[in-house]
């Protein structure tokens, strides 16, 4: 089996290489400070007895799974620490796809491209399905599109790349799909800190056991170079999905998890809502510009992306690299995240250049 390499790579690779300057909003990587008391934890845990250096428990640590447990309103049992959110989301459907129901995998499309990537590499087969113009989900589309082969139905709330925040009821919907026809439903949740809305709510308030939820601490304490992530499983996938994870990993990196530990016990919610009122801001600041340029946009709900649609210039790579040369700024095509989006750019609001940005892009399309 033949893979690619991911296309982000590719362009940030030809940004870097650009004879200019250039703006990267291609990829998710946060700009903030993390927060204070997960520094305090690295500096404590460098002066930790020997011990504290060798292998952690394979599925985490006790006392951060009690933490998210404790936080998700769930038994620590259910909750396996992993090499980032990825990780997570790769043990999740391999354990749906593993229960021998059938190989079909239904997506959001626009997709993050990672989610048709592991389902080709455990075999699956992928459907996209549709979003609505904001980026909302209409459950009736995913039940047509289902069959009795579906084992997975995976959505990403908040959304990359629509910014879309799915509501409560659009998630039972989804639960109630996956029950009727024996599939399983994986929520990654990673962007959960960022609703703009007030209105998420995790799919663990749906209390099913057909229902897997993803997420971690790379995007919300702005760390994504710690890769400590969690899934939060029913019973009967706990036991498949440290194996699993032990076989590829042994274990979750000790340092960064003493590290976010700390921080999720020593920070106070005024830092996630720090962020998010700077996010705001950057979202108003790049859509006004936007405006300017003439473009179509979406509007987030969620997350830090702003999808953009120029009249005559569709999202294509070769397009993707034009603006990199033409306008300095490097935004991913939309073509790379499926076909619903192929005539849009993704653009990451996670540089302090948001402005700049936005008047180079104006400047170039108008």
């Amino acid at each position: 089996m033949n893979y690619e390499r991911p296309q982000f790579f590719h362009l940030m690779q030809y940004a870097r290489a650009a004879e200019g300057d250039v703006v990267d909003m291609v990829s998710g990587d946060p700009d903030w400070e993390p927060p204070t008391a997960l520094r305090d934890g690295l500096r404590e845990y460098a002066d930790a007895e020997p011990d504290e250096f060798q292998y952690p428990p394979s599925e985490g640590l006790v006392e951060l799974r009690e933490e998210i447990a404790a936080r998700r309103n769930v038994d620590p049992g259910r909750i396996v620490v992993t090499n980032g959110t990825g990780e997570a989301n790769y043990l999740a459907m391999a354990a749906a796809l593993d229960r021998n129901a059938g190989s079909e995998v239904l997506l959001a499309d626009p997709v993050y491209p990672y989610y048709p990537g592991k389902t080709e590499l455990l075999g699956g087969d992928t459907t996209l399905v549709p979003t609505e113009r904001d980026g909302s989900i209409d459950p009736d589309r995913f039940r047509e599109a289902a069959s009795e082969d579906t084992a997975l139905v995976l959505v990403n709330t908040p959304n990359n790349p629509t910014g879309a925040v799915y509501s409560r009821e659009t998630m039972r919907d989804l639960a109630d799909l996956a029950a009727e026809v024996d599939a399983t439903l994986v929520s990654d949740e990673v962007y959960d800190h960022f609703d703009f809305t007030g209105g998420f709510e995790s799919a663990l308030t749906l209390d099913s056991d057909r229902v897997i939820v993803t997420s971690g601490f790379s995007k919300s304490m702005a760390i994504t170079g710690f890769r400590v992530g969690y899934a939060v499983l029913p019973e009967q996938f706990v036991g498949g999905a440290k194996t699993r994870h032990m076989l590829v990993n042994v274990a979750t990196s000790r340092p960064p998890q003493v590290a976010v530990l700390r921080a999720l016990r020593g920070t106070e919610p005024e830092y996630y809502e720090r962020v998010r009122s700077m996010l705001r801001d950057r979202v108003s600041t790049f859509t006004d510009a936007l405006d300017v340029a003439d473009a179509e946009y979406t509007t987030p709900d969620g997350a830090f992306y702003v999808l953009a649609r120029f009249d005559g210039f569709p999202g294509t790579m070769a397009n993707a690299k034009r603006l990199v040369d033409g306008a300095g700024v490097a935004g991913m095509p939309g073509e790379t995240f499926g076909s619903a989006r192929a005539e849009w750019f993704r653009f990451a609001l996670v540089t302090p250049r948001v402005e700049e940005a936005a008047t180079r892009l104006a400047d170039y399309f108008s």
